[in-house]
């Protein structure tokens, strides 16, 4: 094989793995953004129980409020009625009271329906709590993950981008570009192995005489259909496996 073309195959595999950290590293802020944005979303949950939560006991107060209120002023009028002078006057007050103690029954019944309504939102809240704090402790494992992830593919790139300046460099100036020609208009595959005859990318049977001339391993040579550069990995002997002589055929 052509020194030129084992280069350029070289050169394929580290632009594969540059294409695929690339890739990783662009794709790595996104999964943190991802699950930040659910992070957001349970915060923002929390938050409108605890919103609840609030107003349900505010509530509760302001019922405990006027059921105090409503005690007092039945204490007061109580204390009028001993003074009434006729008994229209005494019904007045009566009705008053009547009328108090209904509001003080409606305040206790909602009351009691308050309460039943703040123990779920109670433990929602809780429960919200300690299941948030648990998730951003794993968040921030995450983001950290991703930053030591990230530093490790930077570091790799630019290792694979020194080795590939120095293929580059032994590379004949006509070749590389040759396979950067191709590389940038075939989706980043510059390079295709011929398995059985056919191109291993786009899967076109070659000509005979061209497949024999690609099998010489003397010259570059292109996929007449995808234009992609062509190399051939003839079959592994068994005595190159094994060091030893392929057993003789039986007669």
């Amino acid at each position: 094989m052509l020194p030129d073309l084992k280069l350029v195959i070289r050169l394929q595999d580290i632009d594969n793995r540059l294409a695929d950290l690339a890739r990783e590293i662009a794709t790595l802020p996104k999964h943190i953004a991802e699950i930040e944005k659910k992070l957001l979303s349970h915060e923002r949950k929390l938050e409108a129980d605890r919103a609840a939560l609030i107003a349900n006991q505010k509530e509760r107060k302001k019922c405990e409020g006027d059921i105090q209120v409503q005690e007092q002023k039945i204490s007061k009028l109580k204390d009028q009625m001993l003074q009434a002078k006729t008994n229209e006057v005494y019904r007045a007050f009566q009705n008053e009271i009547d009328f108090c103690q209904k509001e003080i029954r409606k305040a206790e019944d909602r009351i009691l329906e308050l309460m039943g309504e703040s123990e779920p939102l109670d433990k929602n809240v809780k429960a919200a709590e300690a299941a948030l704090k648990a998730e951003k402790a794993e968040v921030e494992k995450e983001k950290q993950q991703v930053r030591e992830r990230t530093a490790e593919d930077q570091k790799s790139a630019a290792g694979l981008n020194v080795e590939r300046s120095a293929i580059v460099a032994g590379i004949a100036p006509a070749h590389y570009q040759q396979y950067e020609k191709v590389r940038k208009a075939r989706r980043g595959i510059g390079v295709a192995e011929a398995l059985d005859g056919r191109c291993g990318v786009c899967q076109i049977q070659m000509r005979p005489q061209f497949f024999q001339e690609l099998r010489k391993g003397e010259k570059f040579m292109q996929c007449e259909s995808c234009l992609r550069i062509l190399y051939y990995n003839p079959p592994v002997k068994v005595e190159d496996l094994t060091g030893e002589p392929a057993p003789a055929a039986r007669e």
